[in-house]
Protein backbone atom coordinates (compact mmCIF):
# COMPACT_ATOMS: atom_id res chain seq x y z
CA UNK A 1 0.00 0.00 0.00
CA UNK A 2 0.99 3.22 -1.20
CA UNK A 3 1.64 5.58 2.08
CA UNK A 4 0.09 9.07 1.53
CA UNK A 5 1.69 12.25 1.26
CA UNK A 6 2.89 14.08 4.76
CA UNK A 7 1.76 16.70 6.43
CA UNK A 8 4.96 19.28 6.17
CA UNK A 9 6.42 20.09 9.25
CA UNK A 10 6.62 24.19 9.00
CA UNK A 11 8.99 26.82 11.09
CA UNK A 12 5.82 28.86 11.09
CA UNK A 13 3.68 26.69 13.34
CA UNK A 14 2.94 28.98 16.17
CA UNK A 15 1.06 28.34 19.28
CA UNK A 16 -1.38 26.70 20.30
CA UNK A 17 -2.54 22.73 19.55
CA UNK A 18 -5.32 21.26 19.42
CA UNK A 19 -5.52 17.23 20.18
CA UNK A 20 -9.26 15.89 20.89
CA UNK A 21 -9.94 11.97 21.49
CA UNK A 22 -13.43 11.59 20.10
CA UNK A 23 -15.87 8.89 20.31
CA UNK A 24 -19.21 7.64 19.27
CA UNK A 25 -21.91 6.83 21.84
CA UNK A 26 -25.59 6.40 22.05
CA UNK A 27 -27.15 7.62 25.29
CA UNK A 28 -30.82 6.54 26.05
CA UNK A 29 -32.70 8.05 29.06
CA UNK A 30 -35.36 6.29 30.89
CA UNK A 31 -38.08 7.97 32.86
CA UNK A 32 -36.94 6.66 36.22
CA UNK A 33 -33.66 8.33 35.53
CA UNK A 34 -31.39 5.71 34.37
CA UNK A 35 -29.85 6.06 31.14
CA UNK A 36 -28.51 2.67 28.78
CA UNK A 37 -24.70 3.75 27.04
CA UNK A 38 -24.29 1.86 23.93
CA UNK A 39 -19.78 2.59 22.67
CA UNK A 40 -19.92 2.50 19.16
CA UNK A 41 -16.41 3.16 18.89
CA UNK A 42 -13.85 0.87 20.38
CA UNK A 43 -10.98 3.42 19.59
CA UNK A 44 -11.28 6.95 19.08
CA UNK A 45 -10.94 9.28 16.42
CA UNK A 46 -8.01 12.16 16.84
CA UNK A 47 -8.64 15.80 15.81
CA UNK A 48 -5.97 18.10 15.94
CA UNK A 49 -6.40 21.88 14.94
CA UNK A 50 -3.04 23.92 14.34
CA UNK A 51 -2.08 27.48 13.16
CA UNK A 52 0.95 29.27 11.66
CA UNK A 53 1.83 32.60 12.17
CA UNK A 54 4.28 32.76 9.18
CA UNK A 55 4.27 31.36 5.80
CA UNK A 56 6.55 32.62 2.91
CA UNK A 57 5.02 33.04 -0.62
CA UNK A 58 8.23 33.09 -2.45
CA UNK A 59 12.07 31.96 -1.45
CA UNK A 60 13.88 34.63 -0.65
CA UNK A 61 11.83 37.35 1.22
CA UNK A 62 11.97 34.89 5.22
CA UNK A 63 14.25 32.47 4.94
CA UNK A 64 14.14 31.32 8.61
CA UNK A 65 10.28 29.98 7.43
CA UNK A 66 11.26 28.01 4.16
CA UNK A 67 11.15 28.55 1.04
CA UNK A 68 7.62 28.90 -0.47
CA UNK A 69 6.60 27.30 2.83
CA UNK A 70 2.85 28.67 1.80
CA UNK A 71 2.53 26.75 -1.42
CA UNK A 72 4.13 23.77 0.51
CA UNK A 73 0.76 23.75 2.69
CA UNK A 74 -1.61 25.11 0.44
CA UNK A 75 -0.45 22.79 -1.85
CA UNK A 76 -1.49 19.55 0.24
CA UNK A 77 -4.80 20.66 0.75
CA UNK A 78 -5.46 21.25 -2.98
CA UNK A 79 -3.39 18.05 -3.21
CA UNK A 80 -5.88 15.98 -0.89
CA UNK A 81 -8.90 17.74 -2.55
CA UNK A 82 -9.96 19.30 0.93
CA UNK A 83 -12.03 16.67 2.84
CA UNK A 84 -11.61 13.78 0.10
CA UNK A 85 -7.68 12.94 0.62
CA UNK A 86 -5.90 11.43 3.49
CA UNK A 87 -2.39 12.54 4.27
CA UNK A 88 0.03 11.37 7.48
CA UNK A 89 0.35 13.60 10.24
CA UNK A 90 3.57 13.20 12.48
CA UNK A 91 2.79 14.43 16.58
CA UNK A 92 5.65 15.63 17.66
CA UNK A 93 4.48 14.31 21.24
CA UNK A 94 2.59 11.24 19.71
CA UNK A 95 4.86 9.25 17.16
CA UNK A 96 6.93 6.82 18.66
CA UNK A 97 7.67 3.68 21.50
CA UNK A 98 9.90 1.19 22.68
CA UNK A 99 9.59 -2.03 23.79
CA UNK A 100 5.80 -2.02 23.01
CA UNK A 101 3.59 -5.32 23.86
CA UNK A 102 2.12 -6.15 20.53
CA UNK A 103 0.95 -9.08 22.30
CA UNK A 104 1.56 -13.12 22.99
CA UNK A 105 2.08 -15.76 20.50
CA UNK A 106 -0.68 -18.66 20.37
CA UNK A 107 1.19 -21.32 17.93
CA UNK A 108 -0.72 -20.36 15.04
CA UNK A 109 -1.33 -16.56 14.50
CA UNK A 110 1.50 -14.27 12.57
CA UNK A 111 -0.24 -11.13 12.28
CA UNK A 112 -0.31 -8.64 15.01
CA UNK A 113 -1.54 -5.03 15.14
CA UNK A 114 1.07 -2.38 15.83
CA UNK A 115 -0.07 -0.48 18.43
CA UNK A 116 0.71 2.14 21.22
CA UNK A 117 -0.69 2.68 24.95
CA UNK A 118 -1.61 5.77 26.40
CA UNK A 119 -1.82 4.97 30.59
CA UNK A 120 -4.12 2.06 30.47
CA UNK A 121 -5.49 2.66 27.25
CA UNK A 122 -4.01 0.52 23.83
CA UNK A 123 -4.63 1.40 20.15
CA UNK A 124 -3.89 0.59 17.14
CA UNK A 125 -1.60 3.36 15.13
CA UNK A 126 -2.76 5.12 11.90
CA UNK A 127 0.57 4.04 9.95
CA UNK A 128 3.63 3.02 11.00
CA UNK A 129 6.70 4.63 9.11
CA UNK A 130 9.34 2.81 10.49
CA UNK A 131 10.37 0.20 12.79
CA UNK A 132 13.36 -0.12 14.93
CA UNK A 133 13.32 -3.55 16.22
CA UNK A 134 11.18 -6.60 17.28
CA UNK A 135 11.42 -8.84 19.87
CA UNK A 136 10.21 -12.45 20.92
CA UNK A 137 10.10 -13.01 24.39
CA UNK A 138 13.06 -9.72 24.67
CA UNK A 139 15.01 -11.45 21.73
CA UNK A 140 15.55 -9.37 19.14
CA UNK A 141 14.85 -11.09 16.05
CA UNK A 142 16.41 -9.82 12.64
CA UNK A 143 14.54 -11.47 10.19
CA UNK A 144 11.44 -13.72 10.01
CA UNK A 145 9.47 -10.88 10.08
CA UNK A 146 7.77 -7.84 7.67
CA UNK A 147 5.56 -4.80 8.02
CA UNK A 148 2.37 -4.63 6.33
CA UNK A 149 1.38 -1.17 5.51
CA UNK A 150 -0.63 0.53 6.89
CA UNK A 151 0.28 -0.85 10.61
CA UNK A 152 0.56 -4.80 10.90
CA UNK A 153 3.69 -7.13 11.55
CA UNK A 154 3.98 -10.47 10.31
CA UNK A 155 5.75 -13.94 10.95
CA UNK A 156 6.91 -16.05 8.56
CA UNK A 157 6.29 -18.50 11.01
CA UNK A 158 3.47 -17.88 14.36
CA UNK A 159 5.16 -16.91 17.33
CA UNK A 160 4.50 -20.31 20.00
CA UNK A 161 1.92 -19.88 22.78
CA UNK A 162 2.62 -17.06 25.40
CA UNK A 163 5.54 -15.42 23.57
CA UNK A 164 5.57 -12.02 24.22
CA UNK A 165 5.54 -9.92 20.67
CA UNK A 166 7.55 -6.34 21.32
CA UNK A 167 8.77 -4.01 19.15
CA UNK A 168 10.04 -0.58 18.77
CA UNK A 169 8.62 1.42 16.13
CA UNK A 170 7.89 4.96 14.89
CA UNK A 171 4.22 6.12 13.38
CA UNK A 172 1.75 8.94 12.01
CA UNK A 173 -1.63 9.57 12.45
CA UNK A 174 -3.41 8.69 8.77
CA UNK A 175 -6.00 12.14 8.43
CA UNK A 176 -8.01 13.82 6.19
CA UNK A 177 -8.67 17.78 6.36
CA UNK A 178 -12.17 18.62 8.26
CA UNK A 179 -13.44 21.51 5.51
CA UNK A 180 -13.77 21.74 1.97
CA UNK A 181 -12.25 25.10 2.17
CA UNK A 182 -8.61 26.61 4.17
CA UNK A 183 -8.66 30.05 5.15
CA UNK A 184 -4.96 31.55 4.36
CA UNK A 185 -4.36 35.33 4.93
CA UNK A 186 -1.48 37.66 3.75
CA UNK A 187 -0.74 40.37 6.15
CA UNK A 188 2.55 41.16 5.07
CA UNK A 189 4.68 40.93 1.45
CA UNK A 190 4.77 37.77 0.87
CA UNK A 191 4.01 36.79 4.39
CA UNK A 192 1.28 34.85 5.11
CA UNK A 193 -1.26 33.47 7.92
CA UNK A 194 -2.99 30.33 8.35
CA UNK A 195 -5.23 30.76 11.94
CA UNK A 196 -6.48 27.43 12.09
CA UNK A 197 -6.02 24.02 10.16
CA UNK A 198 -8.26 21.50 11.33
CA UNK A 199 -8.11 17.45 10.59
CA UNK A 200 -9.08 14.28 11.92
CA UNK A 201 -7.76 10.71 11.86
CA UNK A 202 -9.19 8.50 9.77
CA UNK A 203 -9.38 4.46 10.37
CA UNK A 204 -7.00 2.46 8.29
CA UNK A 205 -8.42 0.14 5.51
Amino acid sequence: MTAPPAFPNLAGQGWSVHKKPVFATLVADHASGREVRDALWQYPLWEFELCFDGLASDSTSYPGLGAQSLQTLMGLFLQAQGQFGTFLYTDPTDCRVSGQVLGAGDGATTSFAFVRTLGGFAEPVGWVTSVASVALNGAPQSSGWSLTSPNTLVFSSAPGSGVAVTASFSYAFQCRFLEDGQDFEQFMQNLWAAPSVKFRSVRSS
